[in-house]
């Protein structure tokens, strides 16, 4: 078996977590380290023991001189398009941390961009292998709760004070606040569990006087007939998020809290149900598509969705951030 040679564009916290279940992985190695920040790239060398691991200040020298087969994407939102195409264009396949991108055009062109060079394409939405997470959409699949009839998603968070300073309410790095940020998580979620199209919104946004927004208020109207809400809340006195869902159909719901789910069948106790077990990860079923195990499990043409549905959420509200050289976010009066 081929050794995987892995470079990282991007080495702060995010990194951490794909640097530990890639050190689990055979025939992988972190090869190339690439931030403009020595102490970010320092810090993760260390952790993980990757003395041979070349480092390098300039993305674009570790693409020219690493000799790589893959490229892991945890830059500042922003950047995750340029990263990515570059990548892609000097051979090497891509995961990227979520979002995607920050505009649906950015998407396109780098699924084609993919498509374009034989590589593969993979957004490190982790939620998709959560034992909770893949037992909502089998049961909601499989008919369990019957016809969906409504979805509510809520994530409270401590986002505000927690970013405050950092690059994730710096709109010219973030493309947004925390809609775009933990909330691309939420509408993860909601789309991929259910599989439901949003086809009207209505939107209420605040940004609480911080340069983006925090909180996201977001009615919708479904294609198939569901009705739903999405609250992402970055107001929040909480020292640990709160995640929740509310998926209910014409036979009983299902409710997801941090973690815990319980299904209510219509005039039935409500139960725990087994949960499958997680087979792989972000990490893992990457190497695996690389190496033609299996089909790309979360791909570009998925992402798209999420990346598509914060723009819709945040036209719907009049929302604007703008380009890069004014780094200010503004909203429509």
């Amino acid at each position: 078996m081929k050794t995987l040679r892995i470079g990282f564009i991007g080495c702060g916290n995010i990194a951490h977590g794909h640097a530990l279940r890639l050190s689990r992985l055979d025939g992988v190695h972190i090869a190339a380290l690439a931030d403009p920040v020595q102490g970010g790239r320092q810090a993760l060398k260390q952790k993980f023991s990757l003395n041979g691991a070349e480092e390098y200040d300039d993305y674009a020298d570790m693409l020219k001189n690493g000799e790589l087969d893959a490229v892991l994407i945890c830059s500042p939102h922003t950047m995750h398009f340029r990263h990515a195409r570059q990548s892609l264009e000097a051979g090497m396949h891509v995961l990227i941390e979520k979002p995607m991108t920050c505009s649906s055009k950015e998407a396109e062109e780098l699924i084609a961009c993919a498509a374009g060079h034989g590589k593969v394409l993979q957004v490190s939405f982790q939620r998709h292998f959560l034992p909770p997470f893949m037992y909502i959409r089998s049961a909601i699949a499989d008919g369990v709760i019957g016809k969906l009839t409504s979805v509510t998603a809520a994530l409270h968070q401590d986002w505000k004070r927690a970013q405050e300073g950092t690059w994730r309410q710096r709109p010219e790095l973030s493309g947004g606040g925390m809609l775009m940020d933990s909330g691309s998580h939420i509408i993860d979620v909601l789309l991929w569990t259910t599989g439901l199209t949003p086809t009207q919104l209505s939107v209420q946004l605040e940004c609480h006087g911080a340069p983006v927004e925090v909180d996201t208020l977001t009615a919708i109207r479904f294609a198939e007939g569901a009705v739903g809400s999405m609250n992402v809340i970055g107001l929040a006195p909480l020292s640990k998020l709160k995640e929740a869902y509310a998926f209910i159909g014409e036979r009983g719901g299902i409710f997801y809290d941090n973690g815990s789910v319980t299904l209510h069948l219509n005039g039935q106790e409500p139960i725990e149900p087994a949960l499958p077990e997680a087979v792989t990860d972000p990490d893992r079923s990457f190497v695996d598509a690389i190496r033609g195990k299996h089909e790309v499990v979360v791909p570009g043409e998925y992402a798209l969705k999420v990346v598509r549905f914060t723009e819709e959420i945040y036209a719907s509200a009049g929302y604007h951030v703008s380009a890069p050289e004014t780094g200010a976010a503004r909203r429509e009066a």
